[in-house]
This record gives structure tokens, C-alpha cells and sequence, in this order.
């Protein structure tokens, strides 16, 4: 098996229990569904903003650990005020060390929009999502047909979650699906193979509508190549974890990434 039937493999067996031990009717009192959600999609869009999504993530199946004694805390709150226009929580444990109560952590200390980065197989998935404070969630077009897509999509808007719909190349590029989610995220990482290479994000943004709203995810590691993605290739926004996270002070690397992009744009809109 690839590392990403992997991934569903394991997250059946998970899901199994969880839903033995949280029921539906519990996840539903939860004090966060009667709340209304931050639109990570306006976010994205907002020109105060730097447009990146900053991310929280532990491990890696492609790296291992990347940094296991992060604050959820502390590094949410500095990513909001290094001007990062969202957040991104992993909330699977085996392969990324994530868990859900990172994201409750990261709700409590922040109002942002809040991307719950998990491989969303089911409704109750949904649900559990909206019970912990998302705002929004990933699902993977290559996990699902075109009518679970759409299916997971409107069940996540009729609970007031937007949905970033991740693709990997220019055959997942679907427009019965592409007008229905609120956001598209452009992988350049291969699930097969774990191989990262820009030049996908750069493809298949030529291929997308104009009306959509994107972003690039994975090997971005340079304020040029945020800068380079937005003003040539049309992306709203970046989705950026490993390199922030490499650092012992995550928001603050991403305080400095970000102070570099803008000046580098500013340069290049006063010449």
C-alpha cells in the first residue's frame, strides 16, 4: 500500500471506535455548534492579510518528528500576530502527532478562521469537526468519488463549515466539484511517492477557473516562492507547516517569513 491507503486504513479502524465512544447526540452538545463559523475563504481573500496558512503539525510520515514539544498555545497565538491569515491544525495522531484537543486549544486562544487538516472519510468526521471549532475542512479528491465530494461538501455547509478541497494534479481538477467548495488547495506533494516539486502548483493553477479561490500546499520553504505562486500563478494563499515548524519558535519564523514577503512585493510593485 501507498502511505496514503495507509492513512485511510488506519483512520477506519479509528473511527470505529470513536464513534462507539462519542456518539453523534454527544458531539452535538458541544458549546461550538451553536456557534457561527470564521470564513477561511474571506480570510484568504482579506488585503490586510499575508494570506498564509500557518500550521501546526508535529510529525510527518515523509520526515518523522519534526518538533514534538511545541505550545499549541503560544505558537497559535504568535502565528495570528505574525499576520498569518489562518491556522492549520493536524488533528490525526499516528502518522502526524496531532489530536483534537490541539485544535480546541488553538479555538480557545483565537478567533481566525481554523482548518481542521485531517483525511475526512465520513459524515460523523464532519460533525466531530464542527464539535471541536473548526471552521473549515480538508477533503482530499483523491480519497473520494465525485458524489461523496459532493455529498461531504454540503453536509460541512449545512453545519456552517467551508470546505478546502486538496487535488494533486490537473486530472482531479473536477468542475461539477470545483463550484461547490469554498476553497482549492494545489498539493505539490505526491501521496504515492512523498515527492514535492512546485512546478505541479504552478500547473495546475493555469488549468483552474479564474473564480476560484486557491492555495498552494507543501515545499514551500522561501518568501520568493511565496511571492513568485501569488503574483505569476494567481494562488490567494499558501499552506505552510514543516518549515515554520523546524524551527524551535515556530511564530517566529513565521513572523520573519512573512515580514519578508511583503517587503519583497512591496519592491517589486514600487519599481
Amino acid at each position: 500500500m501507498n502511505t496514503l491507503d495507509k492513512i485511510v486504513a488506519r483512520k477506519k479502524e479509528e473511527l470505529q471506535e470513536r464513534q462507539s465512544l462519542f456518539p453523534t447526540k454527544l458531539l452535538e452538545q458541544s458549546i461550538y455548534f451553536g456557534s457561527d463559523t470564521v470564513s477561511l475563504r474571506d480570510y484568504l481573500l482579506r488585503e490586510d492579510k499575508s494570506g498564509i496558512i500557518a500550521e501546526i503539525k508535529r510529525k510527518s510520515p515523509s520526515k518523522g518528528f519534526i518538533n514534538n514539544t511545541i505550545s499549541v498555545e503560544r505558537t497559535s497565538i504568535g502565528y495570528m500576530q505574525a499576520g498569518a491569515s489562518a491556522l492549520s491544525i493536524l488533528t490525526d495522531n499516528f502518522f502526524f502527532g496531532g489530536s483534537l484537543e490541539d485544535l480546541q486549544i488553538a479555538r480557545k486562544f483565537n478567533y481566525c478562521p481554523i482548518l481542521r487538516k485531517e483525511f475526512i472519510l465520513n459524515e460523523y468526521q464532519v460533525l466531530e469537526s464542527k464539535s471541536i471549532g473548526a471552521d473549515a475542512i480538508l477533503l482530499i479528491a483523491a480519497m473520494h468519488d465525485t458524489q461523496q465530494l459532493l455529498s461531504l461538501t454540503r453536509f460541512a455547509h449545512s453545519l456552517g463549515l467551508e470546505v478546502l478541497l486538496e487535488i494533486h494534479n490537473a486530472q482531479e481538477i473536477n468542475t461539477d466539484i470545483l463550484h461547490e467548495v469554498d476553497v482549492v488547495g494545489v498539493n505539490s506533494r505526491n501521496l504515492k511517492t512523498l515527492e514535492v516539486s512546485l512546478e505541479v502548483a504552478k500547473g495546475v493553477s493555469a488549468l483552474l477557473p479564474d473564480t476560484v479561490t486557491r492555495i498552494a500546499e507543501s515545499g514551500i520553504s522561501n518568501p520568493s516562492e511565496v511571492v513568485d505562486l501569488r503574483l505569476n500563478y494567481g494562488y490567494d494563499g499558501f499552506l505552510i507547516g514543516s518549515h515554520f515548524m523546524t524551527h524551535s519558535r515556530p511564530e517566529m519564523a513565521c513572523s520573519a517569513f512573512i515580514a519578508s514577503v511583503l517587503e519583497e512585493e512591496d519592491r517589486i510593485k514600487n519599481k
